[in-house]
């Protein structure tokens, strides 16, 4: 089959699984579906799509998942729309990655206790919230409150109280990161994430200060090469910026590409680092 004819079936795949997850979706039924063993279907999907399919409908699964739970919809309502058939599979593959049971992520994580503090830097506002366990978000803005709303809607019923002294050695330690001081930065995070998100995130930690990396390069890396627009999705997704440095990632062609927290702060972010570096 022509390269192009085996993309467009795969994308067919995929969208076969988005609309089935409720069906028993093994390797061998989507390969009869593909008209495809499931040995070479494995090797075409991980190929073109970056995810091995069975990763690819855990993640639809969880999307669908958390989805119906921010609705407030019932934990097993939301079980057996998402394509999960039983509880046991339920609490032992999604708990893992939402990073709290089902229960507690549609209830909106009320025993998760957060502190949080606001602070002034080169980069207009910073908000730093972490857990008992580490850092769970940095984020950057121009006023406060759109920043502490944004951490509210993230963790709509845990307990969100600002804790300026606990969290100064986290913000100082960001602060004279920002300034060139601390070119490496060690901090304990504690954030939700798939699997493919936290393979893309540890390959962004390894990039040295002062340098970039393109997406197709960190694709590359993590051993997904056709992955290069998810690479951008966990690039666009990572909740601690700075911390995780999605900002030392550019296009191919040189071009900054996004930046969840605008385009020109990534550029004086890493304008900061060649500097400094």
């Amino acid at each position: 089959m022509p390269a192009d004819g085996q993309v467009e079936l795969m994308q067919e795949l995929c969208r076969y699984i988005e609309s089935h997850l409720e069906d028993s979706l093994t390797l061998a039924a989507l390969g009869k579906q593909a008209g495809l063993s499931p040995a070479h279907l494995q090797r075409v999907f991980k190929r073109i799509i970056g995810l091995s399919p069975r990763q690819y409908v855990d993640a639809c699964r969880l999307g669908k998942l958390k989805g119906r739970l921010k609705q407030r919809s019932s934990v097993v309502n939301a079980m057996v729309e998402a394509g999960y058939n039983s509880s046991s599979r339920l609490y032992e593959r999604a708990a893992q990655q939402l990073g709290m049971t089902p229960g507690t992520y549609r209830n909106g994580a009320p025993a998760v206790r957060i502190g949080y503090t606001l602070c002034a830097c080169p980069l207009g506002r910073l908000l730093l919230a972490a857990t008992e366990r580490g850092i769970c978000a940095v984020s950057l803005g121009n006023q406060d409150q759109p920043l502490q709303e944004f951490l509210s809607a993230e963790y709509p019923a845990a307990v969100i109280e600002r804790d300026d002294a606990a969290l100064q050695p986290y913000a100082t330690a960001i602060l004279r990161h920002l300034a060139g001081q601390q070119p490496h930065l060690d901090l304990p995070i504690d954030v939700q994430a798939t699997a493919f998100q936290w393979r893309v995130w540890q390959e962004l930690q390894a990039i040295p200060y002062g340098t970039t990396r393109s997406y197709a390069e960190i694709a590359q890396r993590i051993e997904h090469p056709k992955a290069v627009r998810a690479v951008a999705r966990a690039c666009a997704t990572n909740p601690v910026a700075v911390v995780i440095p999605c900002h030392r990632v550019v296009r191919t062609d040189g071009g900054l590409g996004g930046y969840r927290w605008g385009i020109e702060r990534k550029e004086m972010l890493l304008e900061q680092e060649k500097e400094q570096s």
